[in-house]
């Protein structure tokens, strides 16, 4: 990585601002499996409602743990912004993924003072071989610094 980001918030910051501002998110800060400079992993507990026909965890919640892990990766580097938004969202799914727990490990790409970028590779549990690719753009506030 050539820049260094110094994270400002960490699991339990992170898990305060979601409660505060995002109650319908039920657990998901719980995701957060840990955290550092310009990247954070996720794990998404394996649920049936997670799947698909075919007994395959589904692209929608795929899309959703990659968005999440790029909002939580945003949060943890620029601070209490819950204003942050995703402006794009590109992911290939490349392989089925298995009916376990997902992983997600976000990376900055760039962090500038009105966007974030960041690619997100999704894993299934046990399995190192990416399921799915993402690479997702964040919009800051202009408070944001």
């Amino acid at each position: 990585m050539s820049e260094a980001w110094t994270p400002k918030l960490d699991a339990a910051g992170i898990a305060a601002l979601i409660a505060e501002h995002f109650p319908q998110a039920g657990d998901a800060a719980s995701w957060l499996a840990a955290s550092g400079e310009g990247w954070v992993e996720l794990v998404l507990p394996f649920s049936d409602e997670h799947l698909r026909p075919g007994g395959t965890v589904s692209g929608p919640t795929l899309m959703t743990l990659a968005d999440t892990a790029m909002y939580f990766l945003v949060l943890t580097h620029v601070g209490r912004q819950p204003l942050a938004v995703t402006s794009s969202l590109h992911i290939d799914f490349l392989r089925r993924p298995a009916a376990r727990d997902v992983h997600a490990r976000a990376e900055l790409l760039r962090l500038g003072r009105a966007l974030a970028v960041g690619r997100v590779v999704l894993t299934s549990a046990g399995d190192p071989r990416p399921v799915a690719h993402a690479t997702v753009t964040y919009a800051l506030p202009r408070s944001a610094e």
